[in-house]
């Protein structure tokens, strides 16, 4: 006859997990820190969260834990004691927190929950990491349990559908009449699934548009240098972003997609092909936000085509359609620049200046009219305020140091 194993005393249990529960309240907030600290320099700023059990979830844990190992009380270990659990924005920024947690931590174990299931099931997926807790920090607490904390890494919808799974799943007991119910969940987990994939494809989209749009303002900055700072020897640019993607198929393309094609025919150079495909998003009549831009952004391939009357147009009607553009009169202050009309470029300037007075590089072309217009002191004024603004320019420096050599004379 199989001998009954004796049943686990809760109140040893919990004098066990009262001793402990102080070290492992200290040791949460430490590592909560701790991991914060480490995903400092992410994209994307996760939220993080952190908690140790509380007695009854440890007892039900250890109960369950208990009756799978047959009642071996001594074999009884619970891995989630501290649990931290980091909710990310999109998708991609799962894989770049779990890298940045392995380079800091000693990662245990790495589990990808939910990616076995079906799409049917209803389970949502969720990247489950066991790490160790540094030796300094249970030093500083002293003795706890276990030496691991475990880490969850979710996007905002995979945690909130665990938030609502965890209540009408892991609560209840489905019975063979709840498949109406089943099918329902199945219906969520996948909406929300797709968002996921939607908002991280929006995501890519944003991010080819941005780097399109920061190689394209390079390739405008390269020929003002060209056209307008003759007399010094060189601009200080913002850095090239990212690589140069194909352009896309035109075949039932959305106004997004010829924008983006638009941007990739501008950075490599093709001006008229950038210019037809601005012409024709502006033939769509989209908002005047949009078109505004459209305007803004044919504006500078017209004037890197040395068109400066088309690109003068071109920026006043940006200017037109949103008068909050002070990007817009500032590029056809450059034009007027270029064309040595002076007085007018700094009316541009001065405007653009009004609309947003947080501008070094518009203070510094305004110098550079001034400069030509001979009004020195007001140069050297513009120029100190561009150093205010951008101290580190030694372009701004470098314009300044000739206006007071003009002063001295």
């Amino acid at each position: 006859m199989k001998k009954n194993k004796s049943v686990p005393s809760r109140q040893k249990i919990w004098e066990t997990y009262n001793r402990l529960a102080k070290a492992m309240s200290c040791v949460t907030k430490i590592m909560e820190v701790r991991i914060e600290d480490a995903l400092r320099d992410l994209p994307s700023t996760p939220t993080i969260k952190s908690r140790f059990k509380d007695f009854l979830s440890y007892y039900k844990k250890y109960l369950r834990i208990l009756r799978q190992k047959e009642g071996e009380e001594e074999s009884v270990l619970i891995n989630d004691l501290i649990g931290i659990r980091i909710i990310c924005p999109f998708i991609e920024d799962i894989a770049r927190v779990q890298a940045a947690l392995q380079k800091k931590f000693e990662v245990r174990e790495v589990d990808h929950k939910g990616s076995d299931h079906s799409f049917r099931e209803f389970g949502y997926q969720s990247t489950h990491l066991l790490i160790r807790i540094p030796q300094d920090v249970i030093g500083e607490r002293g003795v706890l349990a276990i030496d691991i904390a475990e880490i969850q890494i979710r996007t905002i919808l995979q945690d909130a559908w665990a938030e609502v799974e965890h209540e009408l799943v892991y609560k209840s007991e489905f019975t063979p009449f709840d498949t109406p119910i089943k099918h329902k969940l199945a219906a969520v987990n996948a909406t929300l699934s797709l968002a996921d994939i939607i908002f991280q494809d929006i995501r890519n989209h944003q991010r080819q548009v941005n780097n399109q749009i920061g190689e394209r303002r390079d390739s405008f900055f390269k020929k003002i240098e060209e056209t307008v700072d003759d007399f010094l020897v060189e601009e200080v640019l913002d850095p090239a972003s990212g690589a140069s993607p194909p352009p896309r198929s035109l075949i039932n393309a959305s106004m997004d997609d010829m924008l983006l094609n638009a941007l990739y025919a501008h950075n490599k150079n093709r001006f008229s092909e950038a210019i037809s495909y601005y012409s024709r998003i502006l033939e769509l009549n989209p908002d005047n936000s949009v078109s505004s831009l459209v305007y803004k952004h044919r504006g500078m391939a017209n004037f890197a085509q040395s068109l400066y009357q088309d690109a003068i147009e071109d920026f006043t009607r940006s200017l037109e359609l949103d008068p909050s553009a002070y990007k817009a009169i500032y590029y056809r202050g450059i034009v007027k620049s270029v064309l040595r009309q002076y007085p007018e470029a700094a009316e541009d300037f001065t405007f653009s200046l009004k609309i947003n007075p947080y501008q070094s590089f518009v203070f510094y072309r305004r110098g550079q009219a001034y400069y030509h217009l001979e009004d020195y002191p007001q140069a050297l004024a513009d120029c100190e305020a561009a150093l205010s603004l951008d101290p580190a320019n030694s372009s701004i420096e470098k314009l300044r140091q000739l206006v007071l050599k003009k002063l001295r004379m």
